[in-house]
């Protein structure tokens, strides 16, 4: 009776749609600061994008593309953003993983939908494919494992 409840408690968590995060944060092997954002732009609307961090009270505008805008002068000409398929923006930060504040607030805003996300300095993740999946994946994995141990067991 408890293995039944178990089982499908953990089958009820795997059909339960899994929700991938909109902002990643990660350090690439050049340790250039990389920030993903897979915001889905609105529908005939001209694609705005913004990216900054905060720390503290203090937010820095990193890059963007709104007129009347600009980046801070540290940030010029070290940072670039690239449009991803099918869509949403990255924003790659060169030379800036040392300066990088303790605990760091990132955020994209893209046609006025925003998302952040907070990320010590310690656990800045490298940006390899393996390192990401697991990253985006875990919330199914784990349920997933245990429901295959314990159907050949």
């Amino acid at each position: 009776m408890l293995t039944s409840l178990f089982l499908c408690g953990a089958l009820g968590v795997l059909l339960v749609p899994v929700r991938s995060q909109l902002i990643s944060v990660c350090v690439e092997e050049d340790e250039d600061l990389r920030v993903d954002c897979r915001i889905k732009p609105k529908p005939n609307k001209i694609t705005s994008y913004e990216f900054s961090w905060s720390s503290g009270t203090k937010e820095s505008l990193i890059n963007t593309n709104v007129s009347g805008s600009a980046a801070e002068v540290q940030f010029r000409d070290k940072s670039e953003v690239v449009e991803l398929d099918p869509y949403g923006y990255r924003m790659t930060l060169k030379g800036f993983t040392n300066t990088i504040p303790h605990n760091t607030t990132y955020m994209c805003k893209i046609s006025g939908q925003v998302q952040n996300i907070n990320v010590e300095k310690e656990q800045l993740q490298p940006c390899s494919a393996v390192s990401l999946f697991l990253k985006s994946s875990w919330s199914w994995i784990v349920p997933l494992l245990i429901f295959l141990y314990h159907t050949h067991c």
